[in-house]
Order: C-alpha cells, then structure tokens, then sequence
C-alpha cells in the first residue's frame, strides 16, 4: 500500500511512525484521531436506572428508603397503586336517571337490571352495559326530501305515494335490547318501513293524502309493536305519525290537476246540496203552510156546523113549544131576507089593491140621482 512504511520504520503520510516515531497516531496537523466525546464506551443500563430510582427517592418526601432493595419495593408498591386505581376506575361506575345498566359475569348477562346511581363490579371478571331509557324519535320516508327511495310506495289502487313518518320509541326492557339484536335500531327501522308499506298497500292512495291517515298511523304501529316484541326486542313504540305524503315529483303536477278537479267536483255537489237543501226547505214550509191552513178551514167547517146545528136545535125547540108563533116569525123573517133588496112596493089584496104594481119608479129616481150626483 502507498501508505505503508517501505522501511519498516515509518509511519503515515505525515511521518506518523507505528513503534518508532515518536509522534504516533498523529494527523498531518499534529493531532490523531479523537475518541468520542463522553469515552468510547455506550451509556450503561444500570447506571441509567440507579440514576432514575435517585432522581425518584429525591422527589419522594423522605428519600423513599434506602439501598437497591427499597428502591426496589417503592417500585412495585407504585405499580401496585397503579394498578389498584386502575382497577377502581373500571369497576365503579354510574348510571344516569335515563339510563339502565346490565352487568355481565363472564360474559353473561345478570337477571337484575341497575338503576341510576353508583355501582361496581369485580373487573375483569365482570363488566357492563348501558342502555338509554329515554323516549327517542326516529323518521324514515320523505323521499322528495332526502333524495332517496325510501318513502316511495306503491297505494292498493296502483298509485305510488312518497309517505314521511315518526316513530316515538323508549327501551322497555334494557336487557332484551342489549342483547337479542345486533342492531336494534336499524331493525325498527327496517320494521316500520315494511309495516307502512303493508298498510299502504291495501289502502287506495286517497286514504293516506288526506282520508284516513290516524286510522293508517294506528294499525302500522301495532304491527311493529307486534313485530318487535317477537325477537323480543326490548323497544316499545309510543307514538307513529305521518308527516307528509305526497305523489314523486315527477307525476306532482298532473296529481295537483286531479286534486283541483276533485275539490271543484265538491265545491259542484256542495252546492248542489246547497240548492237542493233550500228548496227542499221551501218546499216543506209551503206544505207546511197549505196543512195548516186546510186544518184552519176544517175547523171553521167543522163549528160553522156545528153552530148552524146548535142553532137549528134550539130553533126547534122554541118551535115544538108554539108552533104558529114560530112558523110566523120564521116567515116573516124569510120575507124580510128576501124582500129586503127588492125595488118594489108590493100591496096586499085586503087594501084594496090588485096585486103587486109598481108604486114609484124607485130605479130610475135613484139612477137619475147617481147621474146628476
């Protein structure tokens, strides 16, 4: 090598020597190669820990014992501290007023349910689970809305409706709706949807625009009640409600056109009824009227008769007690009635007279007194 002493004696490039120069190991500046900074050894593990466990004792008041074997025992009596808080930390718990827990032992579920307050379990062996009692609302459908295809079904009468509703629900049972279904919720939902649907489905659309919407919201929320007590799933439903059901709104305009002339054809037959009703009423009251006027007449009738009657008896009776005298009167009183309005005089025979004559032209006197008048 070009670096190598030829003779034997030499060093390297800048006259360092291997046994014989007196500058050995030196560099072309007079100085060789320098050891790391802080010797050339690695940091030592030991020296390490027996500086922490000092910087330990002196943070601890006071100097947490001595020697290797208490630094040892302060070790094992922190983790043990630790591992007690740990523990207390996993088994006590709390549960909320809208809340229930159900322990677990070993993975299985305990017959008791916890109520609101604090709690513990022996962790690990035993866990929990929470459940929300509190009533919760759920909506599903609206299509025109969310854009989805959910709320659109298909109506008894061949109509496809867009139907939005509620569902009002509460956790009866924290214990069934932990766990017997994986996903509880999305269950009801996929229930009340299918439960909608059925009722939708044997009802003509008019019935779920405007008819009989209480009726429908009704039997859908006893059918999922009834579905979901089967699993059983812990839920009870309080309350279902239809929020809005409209056509898509692809077909919305020529619905609105049918809705209009359906409300004009009410508006015809309401005034149909108006009309019929107000003369129908007339009606009534004028044979109402012609009724009471024919009773009215009856009963004239009926005491004119009656009268006549009387009048006739108590003729009769004055005639039965004297009979010329009555039949005189009776005459004289014809005579009189019928002779009354007569224009003439008449005369009897014993005066001397030959009958009936005119005694003055008594009709053209009072004819003649008209004309001048």
């Amino acid at each position: 090598m070009p670096w190598s002493n030829q003779n034997g004696g030499g060093g390297g490039p800048w006259g360092g020597g291997g046994n014989g120069g007196g500058n050995n190991n030196q560099g072309p500046w007079g100085k060789g190669p320098q050891p790391p900074r802080g010797g050339g050894n690695p940091p030592d593990l030991e020296e390490l820990i027996r500086r922490g466990q000092d910087r330990l004792r002196q943070a601890i008041p006071g100097g947490g014992g001595g020697g290797g074997a208490g630094g040892g025992k302060l070790i094992v009596g922190l983790v043990a501290l630790g591992l007690i808080g740990l523990w207390l930390t996993q088994s006590i718990y709390t549960v909320q007023p809208d809340e229930r827990g159900v322990e677990l032992r070993f993975g299985q579920p305990k017959d008791e349910v916890s109520q609101p307050g604090l709690h513990m379990i022996l962790w690990p062996l035993e866990t929990v689970e929470i459940a929300r009692i509190v009533e919760r609302e759920m909506s599903t459908g609206g299509s025109s809305r969310t854009g989805s295809s959910d709320g659109l079904m298909l109506s008894g009468d061949q109509n496809i409706v867009d139907v939005e509703f509620k569902l009002l629900y509460a956790v009866s049972d924290p214990k069934a709706f932990l766990f017997n279904l994986a996903a509880p919720e999305d269950t009801l939902r996929q229930v009340a949807e299918s439960a909608m649907r059925e009722v939708v489905g044997r009802r003509p659309a008019q019935d779920i625009f405007r008819d009989n919407r209480e009726v429908i919201a009704a039997e859908v929320q006893t059918i999922i009640q009834t579905v979901m007590d089967g699993f059983p799933s812990g839920i009870e439903i309080n309350q279902v409600s239809i929020e809005d059901a409209a056509p898509p709104r692809e077909v919305a305009d020529a619905f609105d056109e049918v809705q209009r002339a359906e409300q004009d054809e009410d508006r015809f037959v309401e005034e149909a009824n108006q009309y019929a009703n107000q003369k129908l009423g007339q009606a009534r009251g004028e044979a109402a009227q012609l009724r009471e006027e024919a009773s009215a007449y009856k009963d004239r009738v009926v005491n004119e008769a009656t009268g006549e009657a009387g009048r006739f008896l108590s003729v009769y009776e004055e005639y039965a007690k004297a009979p010329e005298v009555t039949r005189s009167r009776l005459y004289l009183e014809t005579l009189e009635k019928v002779l009354g309005g007569s224009e003439k005089v008449i005369i009897g025979q014993d005066g001397g007279g030959s009958g009936v004559i005119p005694y003055l032209p008594l009709p053209e006197i009072r004819k003649n007194a008209g004309d001048t008048n």
